[in-house]
């Protein structure tokens, strides 16, 4: 069978690997070839991200070019920008229901808006959505392994199995932390795939890249100190 990857970058980021930074590094043509089954072949692994902005780490753009750079070294990975957005803004403050108001600072009651640092991705799941289906009517895969959690993508993913009549697999970023956080995946991202794979830390262990990449002609390319 030939299969295709959908990973939704920062949807997987939010949901893993920010929590566990030594695993950033991740190869995910590798990963994919560690998931599917021995019969089954990785045609493409399509990665939807957007830039970073430096404004809260000024240091991000530089660590998210050099996990892009790594992964351009994979002819295999395809990579697909979006927009990042970053606001400053008023947003209404709910007050946490166990606060005690002799808690506030001088016995004032909090107040009712705060002004916050608000970052926002644009256009990922858009374009994994179009790919997906696109891809699905033109027969450019058997199967689709798509790595998210984001319910926008329920609509496209219930097009290419129920319409289009193609295999979705859900690979979930991670299993649910705890009864009250919300499932991974969600159930109706489930309702409309075929199947489900859960990501575990050994696959994304045996999927990273070598700590410094080599490249003819180029600059070699390392890993970020702070990923480990």
């Amino acid at each position: 069978m030939r299969a295709i990857f959908y990973v939704d970058g920062f949807n997987f980021y939010f949901l893993r690997t920010i929590r566990q930074p030594q695993y950033k590094w991740l190869n995910y043509k590798a990963l994919a070839d560690v998931i599917v089954p021995d019969e089954t072949s990785v045609e493409a692994v399509k990665y939807y991200t957007a830039p970073v902005s430096g404004k809260i780490d000024n240091d991000a753009p530089r660590r998210q070019q050099l996990l892009l750079s790594a992964m351009r070294t994979i002819p295999e990975i395809e990579i697909y920008h979006g927009r990042f957005l970053y606001k400053e803004k008023w947003a209404g403050l709910v007050t946490p229901p166990r606060a005690k108001p002799e808690t506030y600072v001088w016995n004032m009651p909090a107040p009712a808006v705060v002004y916050v640092k608000k970052t926002e991705e644009k256009g990922s799941d858009v374009n994994l959505g179009v790919h997906l289906v696109r891809d699905a009517f033109v027969d450019a895969f058997d199967i689709a392994y798509v790595v998210t959690n984001d319910t926008d993508l329920v609509e496209p993913i219930r097009i290419v199995t129920e319409e289009v009549g193609k295999e979705v697999c859900i690979v979930a970023p991670c299993r649910s932390r705890s009864k009250k956080s919300p499932p991974v995946p969600a159930p109706s991202l489930e309702q409309v795939a075929t199947s489900k794979h859960y990501i575990d830390d050994s696959e994304l262990a045996v999927s990273q890249f070598p700590d410094n990449i080599q490249r003819k002609g180029k600059k070699d390319i390392s890993k970020p100190a702070t990923w480990v």
